[in-house]
């Protein structure tokens, strides 16, 4: 039958009044009063949580043969649940027992015996209830018991340390992402700005590369050690996108989400990441339905990201110069991000490929659609980045730049 730790240290217990019997009278009397703590072990090697530490002073010895001395309880101090108690008595020497929560107050778990308190002093007194010498007084179901508690907590910390290192890496993994995010920058600085853009953008791939493949190499490695943790094979994905291993990485995302979903706790972010991930190596590979399902699963699986994902399905189609996929793509994203101005600018860019040209005036007749994306930019990012550019293609269909603009009805 299965007994929790104070109810066998109960069980171990035996009787105060005997023990009390072996000790000596304490004639020195009390000329000072000393500070005590100390930190209670249970027999597994954890903290003992809870019960009370009794320190006990003879005052008078046993009378006969057989008879009990007399004794004073000088103080008695609750343990915490750390294991830990501190208290003051007169100096002297003592009998200490530690009970646990509950015990009979003619029982106890642990005894110390002559225990020296100095006077004025701050007497560390500890129960180690792990030692040999007290494990060897237990009942054999009681040693049995404990051994299975210890084969339990051997494995619970062999567990914590893959944990502690898994978590180590993905700060790794995390600070590896940043410095591939500012690859281009850090490129720059090395080369300096005269530096060739070539040359710039070769360094910044390499950068990239070097981190990615660090994030590839924890993430199988760790995949390996604790396979059941979905934030993991996600990494792992994005490592595989960012190494353009793009089945690869769909493989990882696909197990991230399987792993999560068959979690106590799904985590819609993880699903977010692994769709969206996915999502990525589809478009990256051509596979435009594909694609937008994974997105679009993404969105499902975690709305408060709905614009990020679809901003960035629009990013990576106009990297892949799929122009009617980047369209359909900004369209989506300006259904729940209507004010972002880089939408209307990704939408004016894979539209004026459409634009034509009047044989009369040999200027640029641009989509309505289009002129309607680019002057919704200007008017959201007058000084953006792709001002200056969209300026000049709207000056080339004879267009004006309205700061009031505001867009019609799709034609």
């Amino acid at each position: 039958m299965k007994r929790n730790l104070t109810l066998w240290l109960g069980a171990i217990a035996f009787a105060l009044v005997p023990a009390l019997a072996q000790q000596q009278p304490t004639t020195q009397p009390v000329v000072a009063m000393g500070k005590v703590h100390g930190h209670v072990t249970n027999p597994t090697g954890a903290p003992q949580s809870g019960g009370s530490v009794n320190y006990l002073q003879i005052t008078r010895p046993a009378s006969g043969p057989g008879l009990a001395p007399q004794t004073a309880d000088r103080g008695t101090f609750k343990v915490s649940d750390s294991g830990d108690y501190t208290g003051e008595v007169p100096a002297g020497n003592y009998t200490v027992i530690y009970r646990s929560e509950g015990m009979a107050a003619d029982k106890q778990a642990d005894r110390l015996d002559n225990v020296v308190v100095a006077p004025n002093g701050d007497t560390a007194v500890d129960f180690d209830m792990s030692r040999q010498e007290y494990i060897d007084k237990l009942p054999p179901e009681e040693k049995k018991q404990l051994d299975e508690i210890r084969e339990k907590n051997a494995t619970a910390l062999k567990a914590n340390e893959v944990i502690k290192h898994l978590n180590e890496d993905l700060k790794t993994v995390t600070q590896d992402v940043h410095d591939a995010d500012g690859a281009m920058a850090t490129a720059t600085q090395q080369l300096g700005p005269s530096a060739a853009k070539a040359d710039i953008e070769a360094k910044a791939n390499e950068i990239k590369t070097a981190k990615y493949t660090e994030i590839e190499t924890l993430m199988t490695k760790d995949t390996t050690a604790k396979p059941d943790a979905s934030i993991l094979w996600a990494q792992l994905g994005l490592a595989q996108n960012g190494l353009k291993k793009y089945d690869d990485a769909i493989v990882s995302f696909k197990k991230a989400l399987d792993v999560d979903l068959a979690s106590k706790k799904p985590n819609p972010a993880i699903q977010g990441m692994a769709n969206a991930g996915m999502g990525e190596a589809y478009a990256r590979s051509g596979k435009v339905a594909e694609a937008n399902a994974a997105y679009d699963a993404a969105v499902k699986a975690n709305p408060p990201s709905a614009s990020f994902y679809l901003r960035n399905e629009a990013v990576i189609f106009f990297q892949q110069g799929n122009q009617d996929a980047q369209v359909a793509a900004a369209d989506e994203a300006l259904k729940v991000d209507p004010n972002n101005a880089l939408l209307y600018y990704l939408k004016g860019q894979g539209l004026v490929s459409k634009a034509t040209i009047d044989p009369k005036t040999q200027r640029i007749v641009l989509p309505p659609d289009c002129m309607d994306a680019y002057q919704k930019y200007l008017q959201l990012a007058p000084d953006g980045p792709y001002a200056n550019d969209v300026k000049g293609i709207l000056a080339q269909a004879g267009e004006k730049v309205s700061s009031s603009f505001k867009a019609g009805k799709k034609h």
